[in-house]
């Protein structure tokens, strides 16, 4: 059976892209809240690629503010334990921000880089990109 390319909105792709650019700018990062703080919005923006695809407008009501996480696992339920394990590094991320040097080890923010680039990889093919249609 053939596989039949998607097409998706510029606004996705460039999320993608985004996501695989900070990937490589956390491979470069010297210290490891850099690194951690990096690969986490790499994961946040190929989440956010995930709602542009996927999600709808809402009815107009207004709603409390929700994290991306959250947004997520409604429209991707199948992406809920990525949506949880990043949601969990959230405070990690905000404190390496912040400064904090001893907020992450070199071995989470490896690990997190490491699955960031994994969840990026799931997302793409989520979306039904093909191999090739991934470099960026």
């Amino acid at each position: 059976m053939a596989v039949v390319p998607v097409q998706l909105a510029a606004p996705t792709l460039r999320l993608l892209a985004a996501a695989r650019a900070a990937l490589r700018e956390a491979a470069r990062a010297e210290s490891p809240a850099e690194r951690f703080a990096t690969a986490h919005l790499a994961a946040l923006r190929a989440a956010a690629a995930v709602l542009a695809a996927r999600a709808r407008p809402s009815d107009g009501r207004v709603r409390r503010p929700t994290s991306a996480w959250v947004l997520l696992t409604s429209v991707a339920p199948e992406l809920g334990e990525w949506a949880a394990y990043f949601a969990a590094g959230a405070d990690k991320r905000a404190a390496a921000l912040a400064g904090l040097r001893t907020a992450v080890t070199a071995r989470e923010a490896d690990d997190l880089a490491r699955d960031a680039h994994t969840f990026l990889a799931l997302v793409e093919t989520t979306l039904g990109l093909l191999p090739t249609e991934r470099a960026g």
